[in-house]
């Protein structure tokens, strides 16, 4: 189950009812700006390309350069959130994060919007690694985490949707500047929050976890892997020499790190974490499930945009049921759901909801109806993820003890970046592959339609991967008979 008092309470859960309440919602917002910039930058980048005279190719290293930073460093800002105070990390990263969407705003030129993204990306790795840890020291109570980390789960999962719309309005109404402009009130206002109602905590110190070498290690392989990802592996294909070699260099690093967290004194990430086969299973879930749904949201657009006809305004109103439907599971139900059947059956069977949004989207045609085609796959999609994404993240942190907190929410973070920008790769690598193949003997639109349908299908294969690994590797120790049986109960309650 949740985490219990015993195992998580910390000074944080000391605070009185209104105040943790209080700190919730100040997590919360830090996380929305944090998510909101994804999707909102997505939207703004013709504006944005037009504007400051981007190439196609080099315009992708907007996004990328705040990936790299963002993927890199979640892991890493984790652990130092342990060692250094989750607090004091969480409004570094605000005010880190602010100033330089203050200095994307201002950018007159590529380099400096380029070199302010990564600083943004730094920031959002500092801010949301150490939310989760956060969270789950505030509520030790089962219930009340609960409900508290199925507001979490909805902010962190649903932001995106609505940053497609914010992003639309921002943009056609005023200017791209103002998608990071809008951020300093928002910052300011967190930060000042934050010191007042989020308890200080001291952290272990860094004498219980300095570990420079393993900390450079992972980060490097971080970078170089996500680098790897979003550059090479997308535009020259995952087979070329480039992203072999970096492939390679990616593998080393990791090696690398595990030798030197295995015989280290004081390890960035102690290996031990590992042996919970919950933790285990519920970042191959995380990583998954990511893969599955943030590739599906961004082909999702394209369909609308480049078959349906849809405008970046009318693309954030069409996502916005799921965001509504994943709101009020999140926020309203995960918590009773959880208490009354255990997080691992709402994960399976919003897991499964989430498969089949994803095979019903394969059977959209070039002249969709909204209604007809689209509508329901996104209200599955909000079913499946508001039943299931609070679970997981309430099951990422059940076997944690207080000193690794910040580390297991680095962790799951970690896993959910990597696991989106693989995902992204892949499927709309595979989805162009198969429009060039059938472009010469079918029109355009159904080209590429083709190769929508063929992600949408991988999509809901890798999801239903994640989960064969809950009803499997997360099954609690039982006897043969017992387990047999749970597993069975399990798959005919999915279905």
């Amino acid at each position: 189950m949740y985490a219990t008092t015993d195992t998580l309470a910390t000074a944080p859960a000391a605070q009185g009812g209104r105040s943790r309440w209080l700190a919730l919602y100040t997590l919360c917002a830090g996380m929305l700006m944090i998510v909101l910039d994804v999707t909102v930058v997505n939207v703004a980048l013709p504006a944005i390309q037009d504007d400051l005279g981007f190439t196609s190719s080099s315009l992708a290293w907007v996004v990328n350069a705040y990936l790299i930073a963002f993927g890199g460093l979640l892991l890493l800002a984790g652990r130092l959130g342990d060692l250094l105070g989750r607090r004091n990390v969480f409004v570094a990263g605000l005010v880190v994060f602010t100033a330089a969407s203050v200095l994307c705003g201002l950018a007159g030129s590529q380099e400096v919007l380029v070199i302010a993204r990564f600083i943004q990306g730094v920031g959002g790795a500092l801010t949301s690694a150490v939310i989760l840890g956060m969270i789950v020291t505030l509520f030790p109570e089962p219930r009340e985490q609960a409900k508290a980390i199925g507001m979490y789960a909805f902010v962190a999962s649903a932001g995106g949707s609505i940053g497609l719309l914010a992003g639309g309005v921002l943009t056609q109404a005023i200017s791209w500047h103002w998608i990071f402009f809008v951020n300093l009130p928002i910052g300011v206002l967190t930060v000042v929050v934050a010191l007042r109602y989020i308890e200080k905590d001291k952290g272990i110190g860094m004498s219980r976890g300095t570990d420079v070498p393993g900390a450079v290690l992972i980060t490097a392989a971080l970078m170089v892997g996500v680098f790897t990802i979003v550059k090479p592996a997308a535009e020259l294909g995952w087979t070329a020499p480039r992203t072999l070699v970096l492939t390679a260099v990616t593998l080393v690093l990791l090696a690398g790190f595990i030798v030197r967290e295995a015989t280290a004194a004081n390890p960035l990430v102690p290996l031990r974490i590992f042996r919970s086969r919950t933790l285990t299973g519920a970042n191959l879930v995380q990583a998954l499930s990511a893969s599955g749904m943030f590739g599906i949201f961004f082909l999702g657009s394209l369909y609308l945009q480049r078959v349906l006809g849809y405008d970046a305004l009318e693309i954030g109103l069409a996502f916005l049921p799921t965001t509504v439907v994943m709101g009020l599971l999140s926020v309203k139900y995960s918590e009773k759901l959880v208490m009354r059947f255990g997080p691992r059956r709402p994960l399976v069977v919003g897991l499964s909801l989430i498969v089949l949004g994803l095979a019903l989207f394969t059977q959209a045609p070039v002249g969709g109806n909204y209604f007809v085609h689209v509508l329901p796959v996104l209200a599955l999609l909000g079913l499946g993820g508001g039943i299931c994404f609070p679970a997981l993240m309430g099951l990422s942190m059940s076997d944690v003890k207080p000193e690794d907190a910040g580390l297991a929410s680095g962790l799951i973070g970690t896993m959910g970046e990597v696991g989106a920008a693989l995902g992204l790769a892949v499927l709309a690598t595979l989805s162009a592959t198969r429009t060039a193949s059938v472009a010469d003997t079918k029109p355009a639109l159904e080209a590429l339609t083709d190769g929508y349908h063929l992600s949408f299908a991988i999509a809901a294969v890798i999801v239903a991967a994640a989960v064969a690994i809950a009803v499997t590797v997360m099954r609690p120790a039982k006897q043969p008979a017992d387990a047999a049986t749970e597993t069975e109960e399990l798959v005919c309650e999915a279905v």
